[in-house]
């Protein structure tokens, strides 16, 4: 039995036809990447899931492991109007959302005319997002809620689809500010970067150090991946899927009769970790061929959708514990 059925007047042989078609365009943006990113292929499909969920995504790891590449090849191959801001100390939210400008017309009126910042993009980039102060980080929790930014008491809509990739250095932690928790729910997923393989990074060094080095290539406009989109959001559930994410979520809070949630966390994920998690297990399933997402899916993308919703309490610090730690005994014990 299934829930979350496709809508009403698509029938089941449309359906098929529209996800094959879909899985075509997936393989052929999987290739795009492939050609400019070695390697990492679980950060790629992490990144590309959050995307195709419509969602926004957090990629967190030290300096020089594509993280800013990574993001400029999807802008490319996803044919997105993308921009870049680097976040840092003095950065203000105007350099972000845009200003009003007085100005005068020919018969001499005054008036107020905004202009837009970088932010009304098809995909923001933004570096190191957690050098910027607070006031500065806030300028993007409405975005990436609402689709709008307001200025000046006017409401401006944002360009559709609109995704932010931020990036983030887990080292380098002098003169940064820690993302709120109520901004770092806003992300879909929050992708860690490990160091590539030995072959990925013999690769690297054999096709990045000489006179021409590949470019990436479009494949797809903003229209086609805002179809994908909807058809993830038309996809069935599994009423088994339903209650393996149910069951996750639920025991990685305090209070929920888990003994080891209550040993070691201090605050646990939310609502909207299930509802990532539903859309997230259905774009995974899209982009590894399949029409429907099963157990599997919500295992494997448990620790990308929870680490960022949940907090350990200052004992299980103090032991040298990770969320990934916990999160990872959660998943075990679903089995």
């Amino acid at each position: 039995m299934s829930v979350m059925t496709r809508e009403a007047g698509i029938s089941e042989k449309e359906m098929v036809a529209a996800a094959e078609k879909a899985l075509d365009d997936i393989s052929k943006v999987r290739a795009g990447v492939g050609k400019v990113i070695f390697g990492q292929e679980s950060v790629v499909e992490r990144t590309m899931v959050a995307l195709l969920a419509g969602g926004h995504a957090l990629l967190v790891g030290v300096p020089g492991l594509a993280k800013t590449k990574l993001v400029e090849t999807l802008g490319v191959v996803l044919g997105l109007d993308s921009r870049r801001i680097q976040f840092t100390p003095d950065l203000m939210p105007s350099d972000i959302l845009g200003s009003e400008v007085m100005e005068q017309d020919d018969a001499g009126k005054r008036g107020f005319r905004f202009i837009p910042g970088p932010i009304f993009a098809q995909l923001l980039m933004a570096d190191e997002i957690n050098r910027a102060s607070p006031r500065t980080q806030s300028a993007l929790l409405q975005s990436m809620q609402e689709y709008h930014v307001t200025v000046a008491g006017q409401r401006h809509d944002l360009p559709a689809p609109f995704h932010v990739l931020a990036t983030q250095n887990p080292l380098e932690q002098e003169g940064t500010y820690p993302l709120p928790e109520a901004q770092l729910d806003r992300f879909l997923m929050q992708v860690d970067i490990l160091y590539p393989e030995l072959d990925a990074e013999r690769r690297i060094l054999l096709e990045t150090t000489g006179v021409s080095e590949a470019k990436a290539e479009n494949v797809l406009d903003a229209e086609r991946l805002r179809a994908i989109q909807m058809l993830i959001r038309r996809m069935p559930v599994p009423e088994s899927v339903v209650e393996a994410i149910l069951t996750l979520v639920r025991s990685a809070r305090p209070g929920s009769g888990n003994e080891d949630t209550d040993k070691h966390v201090a605050w646990g994920p939310g609502p909207r970790a299930s509802q990532a998690l539903t859309l997230c297990a259905r774009a995974r399933a899209l982009y590894e061929g399949r029409l429907a997402p099963s157990v599997d899916d919500v295992h494997a993308l448990a620790e990308p959708v929870l680490q960022h919703r949940m907090a350990l309490t200052f004992s299980a610090r103090a032991e040298g514990m990770h969320v990934r730690d916990v999160i990872a005994r959660l998943v075990k014990a679903a089995g």
